[in-house]
């Protein structure tokens, strides 16, 4: 189906599920935006690469990247719609469902302008989005997906650890559960990694195909003689129930030197967009006091 076909087939179902003629949606030279309110959301793919050969790129994680817009007026007979369901109104759930559920649909029909991407696609899902769900989840992007021509094994949800959603962990396990009967793939991101034992826990319980770290966040903790060993830790744990390890958001190079020496799959970041590939034939001296050779 063309592009500006699924456009308009998106724009007229969301028009029906709200009862509106809002049509967040549009396509402006080959680009897909949605519209949320006042901002206008568009994606950024970056690229995951083997951590050892950082030329070959297996997949992409999307972001987005918002500005502001100018609002849309709605018509007389909509906010009589408005006004007269005003006794149900819309909680933060499902707000949050909303604005999620717009994010990847951009995403996914963007994915679909370049032709040049490969491999698997990472979207991030707000705990919230799962919380805010009962069951099924994954069911109303599933049709997003299959009406663009894609399969939701290409298709890695990403839930970012927090302590702030700890007592919601089985809520949130069982989500995860629902997305991967349906057929995706599931990434755990912790932005650091407090409690060793309690990540080990999580990673137990989900079997994630992925788990990321932050590179930035790490630096912004503190780097100590000890992260090595945690990361070596954390990738044999990952490795034992048949996942992969991700080190992102790397901008220097002793990051990228980190993530190869502890054995690290997966890496991302502005480091590699900024450099030519044969460092890997002259590797300079470890960081970390590590040697790559013993890996």
């Amino acid at each position: 189906m063309p592009l500006q076909d699924l456009v308009e087939y998106y724009n007229d179902r969301l028009g029906l599920e709200h009862r509106s003629s809002f049509r967040p949606f549009i396509l402006e030279e080959g680009k897909v935006s949605g519209l949320f309110g006042p901002i206008r959301i568009d994606s950024l793919f970056m690229p995951l690469r083997q951590a050892l050969k950082p030329t070959v790129i297996v997949g992409h994680a999307a972001q987005i990247t918002v500005a502001l817009h100018k609002p849309q007026y709605l018509y007389a007979n909509e906010i009589e719609t408005l006004l007269a369901n005003n006794s149900v109104p819309a909680t933060e759930f499902e707000s949050i469902i909303n604005f999620d559920r717009l994010c990847r649909t951009v995403h996914m029909l963007n994915y679909l302008t370049l032709s040049h991407l490969q491999g698997v696609l990472f979207l991030d899902v707000d705990p919230r989005h799962i919380l805010g769900i009962k069951q099924d989840h994954g069911a109303y992007f599933e049709e997003v997906i299959t009406q663009c021509g894609l399969e939701t094994k290409n298709i890695i949800i990403v839930l970012t650890v927090s302590s702030q959603y700890a007592r919601y962990y089985q809520e949130l396990i069982n989500g995860l559960e629902n997305y991967r009967r349906r057929g995706y793939q599931i990434a755990l991101k912790f932005d650091y990694l407090r409690q060793t034992s309690e990540a080990f826990e999580l990673i137990a319980n989900i079997l994630p195909d992925y788990v990321s770290l932050s590179a930035r966040s790490l630096e912004d903790r503190g780097l100590d003689d000890n992260l090595p060993a945690r990361l070596q830790q954390l990738k044999t744990r990952v490795s034992s129930v048949g996942g992969q390890t991700i080190l992102q958001q790397i901008d220097e190079r002793k990051f990228d030197s980190l993530a190869r020496n502890t054995g690290f799959d997966l890496v991302e970041g502005g480091y590699y967009r900024a450099i030519a590939f044969d460092y890997l034939s002259s590797p300079e001296p470890d960081h970390y006091g590590l040697n790559s050779s013993a890996f």
